[in-house]
């Protein structure tokens, strides 16, 4: 077997396409867009080669035959307390130990040659919102930005000595059903009549607005809990609602409000790999032109993708979650539009968003972990 680095643009394309020829006969396999993982790797396109360094390599047999792939990278977003830290990602593997020990040690001594000591992974060159961690639990067709692997991959990771970080679970609600009565019963508790409190869709004609009661709600809930957290900035908060315009779906974007102070947010969107999976991974003119089609005219999708759900911690326990939810029943539930929702990336490290969403009558769908 031989390790080769990607280093040219034959070698990064055989870098995406690996993936889809290892699992062409998966059908629950669905084929990310090209161009996202391109970017990950595109100086200029991704910000995290501001501060940090990523390096791809591919695996082949003796006859030529790409049998897996792997990068490493490094950013102070990884290092933890304790040691130096770097990242390895977008592994793939055919079902064989030895192969995958390579892919392994490759990425892991390129992180000692810069300086580290641990290595975690699956993990993204980027946010957490994407390519983290290996599914270990529910594989159905994977969420948009949501890794997929066969079940095999996690004895590779713990054969080589990988240990569970911390874990990351995915819920299903189902919209055919009502919210469940706790809810109704504390809203019309602690906040039926209260003129204070108000819960509002989003709309594209004020999203400078939204972006704005985003940002303070997103600073407020998750800088309080999380330590080292950078405020978001508004540029920032502005440019994700522009991203976000050509798929928001108004009744699916939930605001909360204090008399004029934003409180409360819960966003979601359709569950983009329902219509990615028309495109074989394109987005060229005519694949963007099938991309809308899909979205606006077929609606070919019955899933909601939950992104975003914070309270501003002051107001947390009064009911505030109760008032999204009923509010997002009016619109959502039983309408015949879409049949669930998956509560995406919550981690075992925040117990409080566990019980909540335990609470809301989920099943849980997925779970990957990352080592």
């Amino acid at each position: 077997m031989q390790i080769i680095e990607v280093t040219t643009p034959a070698l990064s394309n055989e870098f995406i396409e690996f993936q889809p020829r290892l699992y062409k006969d998966d059908s629950e396999y669905i084929r990310p867009w090209d161009h996202e993982i391109k970017e990950v790797f595109t100086e200029g396109k991704n910000k995290f080669y501001r501060q940090g360094k990523a390096v791809r390599w591919l695996l082949h047999d003796a006859s030529g035959k790409t049998i897996g792939r792997i990068a490493a990278f490094t950013h102070p977003k990884f290092e933890r307390k304790t040691e130096p830290c770097g990242g390895c990602g977008f592994f793939d593997c055919i079902n064989d130990q030895q192969a995958a020990n390579l892919l392994f040690d490759t990425a892991k001594n390129w992180l000692i040659s810069q300086g580290k000591t641990m290595m975690d992974g699956p993990i993204n060159f980027g946010e957490k919102d994407k390519w983290w961690g290996v599914l270990v639990e529910g594989f159905d067709p994977p969420l948009y930005g949501m890794n997929y692997n066969a079940p095999y991959y996690k004895k590779l990771f713990e054969n080589y000595g990988f240990q569970d970080y911390y874990q990351q679970y995915i819920y299903r609600y189902s919209l055919n059903k009502p919210a469940p009565a706790r809810f109704k019963i504390a809203f019309d508790k602690y906040l039926k009549g209260n003129e204070d409190y108000t819960f509002i869709h989003a709309n594209k004609k004020q999203l400078d607005k939204f972006a704005e009661d985003f940002r303070i709600v997103y600073n407020e809930a998750w800088g309080k809990a999380h330590q080292g957290f950078k405020p978001m900035r508004k540029e920032q908060t502005k440019k994700i609602m522009q991203t976000l315009k050509p798929i928001m779906i108004k009744e699916a974007m939930i605001f909360a409000y204090y008399k004029e102070r934003p409180i409360g947010i819960f966003i979601s969107i359709p569950n983009l790999n329902e219509i990615i999976k028309h495109l074989n991974g394109k987005f060229s003119l005519w694949h963007k032109l099938k991309f809308m089609y899909h979205l606006k005219i077929a609606k070919s999708y019955e899933t909601l993708s939950a992104i975003i759900f914070g309270i501003v911690p002051e107001f947390q326990g009064k009911a505030v979650d109760a008032g999204l939810a009923l509010k997002g029943e009016e619109l959502l539930v039983n309408t015949g539009k879409y049949n669930y929702m998956e509560l995406m990336w919550i981690g075992d490290f925040n117990p409080k968003m566990v019980n909540i969403v335990t609470q809301l009558e989920t099943k849980r769908q997925n779970l990957h972990a990352t080592p």
